[in-house]
């Protein structure tokens, strides 16, 4: 079977490259050249464990291939897998203009029947959004050729999406059309057979189903938080809360690590995008609003008490703090929405100088922290980022830091704090014992 794939961003280029390696004849579309040029040479423009060695295997078998072409993609695919950006506008409503506009060229360019897939997150209706852009088009044309949309929204995490293509929880696809339904199985034959759980619904169903559960792990995040915040106030211990909390089969011990705040490409946008789905059909998402809510103040805290802790009647001014981890978590180079990015802007407000150290995440933060730039040096690695600091802040978890040599971080700095934004050395009493060590939620 011949799939198309229309966009190369996360979710299009990690789905396309498993595709190839389930079998299908893939072909990855971007309007972007010099991101096709790339990665028709192999060149990954994002940082996903696994995944640069799947492309390369797959392009080698000829399975894979990269193209600018939309006419060439959408007349020579049976099934077209729609997987562009839906950011936040202002309002917190999903912009649909590139979705819209992937709708039209298809329209423009079909020769037959497609199943059109819609693997973006997008708000409840764009299905049939898409569907009547379509037709539209297909009757100014005045052809009849056939079509269906489906709704196959992604549940993949960044640092483990390879993984997750290969062996997901569920799949869920929402179509009104029992031969797209037929057809979407054969795409996902491998899972079909191997008894992956798959969930066929309506559309509107599919399209809510994504933006019910990254809300529901959004609030979990943030309830947490919340609960490390009061722990703190009260003497309590937010790592053994959790842990018992987790006991409990009803809640499950997932998401439930207090931190920084939630970021990335998922859970900021699509908080923001059902509240506004909310507000449209009038019913107001409390409990995700106040989950948005609490997530912003939690950044803030961690400001606050980086500044209560080390700084003076001049706030932080003529402090060094080196933050280790800038991506908004391990293991990827997205720094959409991180923790990183607040935190560093309130540091430097209150008048610290930056030094930053992330394995992934530095190219990007250079960009993402133009404003504060002349606040910031970036370092090759976390001993570097210590040299003469005050404080260091360990801002997300990767697993280097699990097992940094704590005794040459501490030479190099300058006085000791050591905030553990992820309580990653809390347990650890003995390696902590020569900083004055700030977790969050103990």
């Amino acid at each position: 079977m011949n799939i198309g794939v229309i966009g190369t961003g996360y979710v299009g280029l990690v789905q396309g490259v498993i595709l190839a390696e389930f079998g299908m004849n893939v072909t990855c579309m971007d309007v972007i050249e010099e991101k096709i040029q790339k990665l028709r040479g192999g060149e990954l423009p994002i940082y996903e464990p696994g995944l640069k060695e799947i492309l390369n295997k797959n392009v080698e078998a000829k399975r894979l291939s990269f193209t600018t072409d939309i006419k060439e993609t959408t007349e020579n695919s049976d099934v077209i897998f729609i997987a562009v950006g839906t950011p936040s506008k202002e309002d917190g409503s999903a912009d649909l203009q590139y979705i819209l506009q992937v709708a039209k060229d298809i329209a423009n360019n079909m020769n037959g029947y497609k199943v059109i897939v819609n693997k973006s997150t997008v708000p409840v209706g764009t299905g049939n959004l898409v569907e009547r852009t379509i037709r539209e088009i297909l009757n100014e044309r005045e052809v009849n050729f056939t079509f269906d949309v489906v709704s196959n929204p992604e549940f993949l995490r960044e640092g483990k999406a390879v993984r997750d293509c290969l062996t997901p929880d569920r799949v869920v696809i929402g179509t009104k059309s029992e031969k797209a339904k037929e057809i979407m199985k054969s795409v996902y034959d491998v899972l079909y057979l191997n008894q992956t759980p798959f969930v066929f619904t309506n559309m509107e169903t599919a399209e809510m189903i994504k933006y019910a559960s990254n809300a529901f792990l959004a609030v979990k995040i943030s309830y947490i938080n919340e609960i490390a915040l009061l722990s703190e106030q009260v003497g309590a211990n937010v790592q053994e809360i959790a842990k018992a909390m987790g006991m409990d089969g009803r809640i499950s011990p997932k998401f439930l690590h207090a931190g920084p705040g939630y970021g990335g490409s998922c859970f900021p946008k699509d908080t923001l995008a059902i509240a506004d789905i909310g507000r449209k059909h009038g019913e107001e998402m409390m409990v995700i609003e106040a989950a948005i809510k609490a997530n912003k103040k939690q950044k803030q805290k961690m400001v606050d008490k980086i500044i209560k802790t080390m700084g003076n009647e001049e706030g932080l001014q003529g402090k060094i703090i080196g933050i280790l981890g800038l991506s908004f978590k391990p293991e990827t180079d997205d720094m959409r929405e991180a923790p990183s990015i607040d935190i560093i802007e309130g540091l430097v407000m209150a008048g610290a100088k930056i030094q930053a150290y992330c394995p992934e995440g530095i190219k990007e933060a250079k960009w993402r922290l133009r404003k504060v730039e002349k606040s910031i040096k970036y370092m090759d690695d976390e001993y570097e980022a210590a040299k003469e600091a005050d404080g260091i802040v360990i801002v997300t978890e990767w697993h280097q830091f699990r097992g940094m040599d704590l005794q040459r971080i501490k030479s190099n700095m300058r006085d000791n704090y050591f905030f553990d934004l992820r309580n990653i050395y809390t347990q650890r009493k003995n390696a902590i014992k020569d900083f004055n060590y700030i977790g969050v939620g103990n």
